[in-house]
């Protein structure tokens, strides 16, 4: 009998061990659920701003004076340089790549491609010049140029007392009219993250 609890402990034993070998559990959660881990700036954060902050601008009367002054053609809006001057790492691509769909989702401003995207489709144009069918080849020089730039940046601020620390993020955005340098919308958004650990937390 005593041999019988041995060998039961054992195997127990090895179980646990196994079991603790396993690999991580993953549960895949819907894109949009608000997931806050290490209280660092995330991909709720990118969407949420993004999406505030592009309302708040389409909302102000800096979109009725073009539609006026242009005989209701719709604006045309480049987003040029994020820069992220916080004391973490922010995928900054991603804030753009949030902003401009903000921007076309809401139908009101057409998005003209960056800088990086344009010489790539430039270098398409070109290529296709010498290997497409003629029919189909698209022309050089019929890019339309951005009436508005949206620039901006991140910043954050950090306090900390043992177990404790706040977080607080700022992010302003600029938009300025590309031909006056005329800046005709300042929008900024703050965010307060309080993150507490358990003292006994490794």
């Amino acid at each position: 009998m005593a041999k019988l609890r041995v060998f039961l402990a054992v195997i127990v034993a090895i179980g646990l061990i196994f079991s603790g070998c396993a690999g991580p559990k993953v549960q895949r959660l819907d894109e949009r659920t608000v997931t806050d881990l290490s209280g660092k700036w995330n991909d709720t954060d990118s969407r949420l701003v993004s999406e505030e902050m592009i309302r708040d601008c389409l909302n102000d009367p800096w979109i009725t004076r073009h539609m006026t002054s242009s005989k209701g053609k719709i604006p045309f809006v480049i987003v040029g340089s994020m820069r992220n001057k916080s004391n973490e790492h922010i995928a900054v691509m991603t804030f753009v790549k949030d902003i401009e769909r903000a921007f076309i989702r809401s139908g009101q401003v057409n998005v003209v491609a960056s800088a990086v995207e344009r010489e790539e489709l430039r270098s398409e144009k070109d290529d296709q010049r010498v290997f497409a069918d003629t029919a189909t080849i698209k022309k050089m020089g019929k890019e339309l140029g951005a009436d508005f730039m949206l620039t901006g940046e991140i910043n954050t601020i950090l306090d900390q007392e043992g177990g404790e620390k706040v977080i607080f993020y700022q992010i302003d955005l600029t938009l300025t009219n590309i031909e006056t340098n005329v800046k005709i919308w300042i929008g900024d958004k703050k965010i307060k993250k309080l993150v507490s650990r358990n003292r006994y937390s490794s």
